[in-house]
């Protein structure tokens, strides 16, 4: 792409994609029409469909899947280990094989705010919002707008339910 931009070959990049500068891209896939800001990472095995953004300074990890239409807020940080440990029982530092990538999953429409901290083992339904700064420890049910630490539904859009 660009001498500012580390993405590996194995990346899988849609049609026209717009990457910013000083982004690290690496064993992912990322859909058409997406559009990637600065100073992003997206690890292996991660997934962003089609005509989604990714606002500057976000960190999309190994076993986050962004389906198409997602707006992802600048700073927005996932993760995928629920108990997180630099060494092993031994106190040697851990590797992949210590380890199970635990798994996040944005549905199509959804919007997350500047800030929010989604943690593993979630699913954000179809069309939520997710307000700033939130952090979300449970599953966000389609069409519910959440905000706070931890997030909780404060009302749905338009009067929509989760059926």
């Amino acid at each position: 792409m660009n001498e500012f931009n580390a993405i590996s070959n194995d990346v899988k990049l849609g049609e026209n994609v717009r990457l910013s500068k000083f982004i690290n891209l690496y064993g992912c896939e990322i859909g058409d029409d997406t559009k990637i800001g600065a100073f992003v990472e997206i690890q292996k095995n991660a997934k962003v469909g089609r005509r989604c953004k990714i606002s500057s300074h976000t960190f999309i990890c190994e076993g986050v899947t962004i389906e198409d239409n997602v707006f992802i807020g600048h700073g927005v940080m996932f993760t995928n280990d629920t108990y997180p440990r630099a060494t092993t029982s031994d106190g040697t530092l851990q590797t992949e094989a210590n380890w199970k990538v635990e798994k996040t999953v944005v549905k199509r429409g959804a919007s997350i705010g500047t800030g929010a901290t989604i943690l593993p083992n979630t699913s954000i339904g179809e069309n939520a919002v997710v307000g700033a700064g939130s952090v979300v420890t449970k599953d966000v049910p389609a069409n519910a707008i959440i905000a706070g630490n931890p997030a909780k539904v404060l009302r749905y859009l338009d009067g929509l339910k989760k059926a």
